[in-house]
């Protein structure tokens, strides 16, 4: 009776909803705030502040080309010169042409929808990771520099470190294969994205045994190719090389299905030290670039807070108020910040264009 009675006393426990949660956690409810706050922002941009132009023009006469059925690399040009990107960009921009009919401003909203998912991305890392403060994460859609790339200026960039961000929120989840074909698919569209392979070929072999780092190299390898001329398309080159391939390596693909799922991840790594790993040795490419255009601001500012919070000297003064205050960058020309004196370069190499508007 006494152990009945006690069990009668007790008040059962209610589950907590998904929204309660949602609602109970700060830096969640900001980071969804900020999200829709700068939508509206975009929108607003997008709507009152004239489009620049400069290599649209280029990217769909390049575009034209490819569509109309020439294959060599060389005869794809534009107002700026032979294409210099890789397929995917050919990809992407062909289907941002064919949904927007080759216009700027439906173009512009596709990239404003860009814009938004790529701060979708980049806001989960840094929540998943818990990095920085609630308030810090505001720091990450104060900039106009970034703002005028994605939505005024619709460069290939954008793109480019959006499925970056993707690939590295995979990674989060340990996700290594899957992290490894989306960062393919950044790198098909703009081989800035290269500058990360050190710190991610670093991180998986310390996720994985060699059997699954090449079963994960193997999987980005596909999604990379070229265009060969009079091959008829990537379809048909595609599909020959793989029917030669299974011709001659009888027990390729079980082989591979193996190696992928035979305990090819062997540890957790924190997601911080997959976060920080990354951004630092992007971090480090960027400082080594021989050239700087103003697009390249995209690849290193959301980058920027938590190297500044997490730097060990961001106590001093002045550096703390340049740490804490992300937005004074947007006033300082990006010759300025990155300083490469040409006697570091050898004979006969040039800096290339600075191209930084204020």
């Amino acid at each position: 009776m006494a152990a009945s009675s006690t069990i009668r006393g007790k008040t059962p426990q209610k589950m907590e909803s998904p929204i309660h949660k949602i609602i109970g956690n700060r830096k969640l409810v900001f980071a969804f705030a900020l999200i829709f706050v700068d939508a509206f922002l975009v929108s607003g941009i997008i709507t009152f502040i004239p489009y620049t132009k400069i290599d649209w023009d280029a990217y769909m006469s390049q575009v034209n080309g490819f569509l109309e059925g020439e294959r060599d690399y060389s005869n794809l040009k534009g107002d700026t010169g032979p294409l210099v990107y890789p397929a995917g960009f050919l990809y992407v921009y062909s289907a941002i042409q064919y949904i927007s009919g080759g216009q700027v401003y439906p173009a512009q909203i596709l990239f404003g929808i860009l814009y938004i998912v790529n701060l979708a991305f980049v806001l989960f890392i840094y929540l998943k990771t818990d990095l920085l403060p609630w308030w810090a994460l505001s720091l990450l859609s104060l900039s106009k520099r970034v703002h005028s790339i994605f939505v005024l200026r619709l460069f290939n960039d954008c793109f480019a470190v959006t499925f970056l961000h993707a690939a590295l929120a995979s990674l989060l989840f340990q996700k290594w294969h899957l992290g490894l074909i989306i960062f393919s698919v950044a790198v098909s569209i703009k081989m800035n994205v290269l500058l990360y392979a050190p710190s991610l070929l670093l991180l998986m072999l310390k996720a994985m045994n060699i059997g699954g780092v090449i079963s994960a190299l193997a999987g980005a390898a596909i999604v990379q190719c070229r265009w060969l001329k009079n091959e008829g398309g990537l379809l048909n080159f595609l599909h020959s090389r793989f029917v030669s391939m299974t011709l001659g390596a009888t027990g390729s693909s079980s082989f591979f299905k193996e190696l992928y799922s035979y305990n090819s991840t062997h540890k957790i790594l924190n997601e911080e030290h997959i976060v920080t790993t990354m951004f630092v040795g992007n971090f480090i490419g960027i400082l080594c670039a021989r050239s700087l255009h103003y697009q390249f601001y995209s690849w290193v500012f959301f980058q920027l807070t938590i190297s500044s919070l997490e730097n060990p000297f961001s106590y001093h003064f002045p550096i703390n108020l340049v740490c804490r205050s992300g937005a004074l960058l947007e006033h300082i020309p990006l010759k300025h910040i990155f300083i490469c004196p040409a006697s570091l370069y050898p004979l006969g190499h040039t800096m290339g264009s600075l191209d930084c508007p204020s």
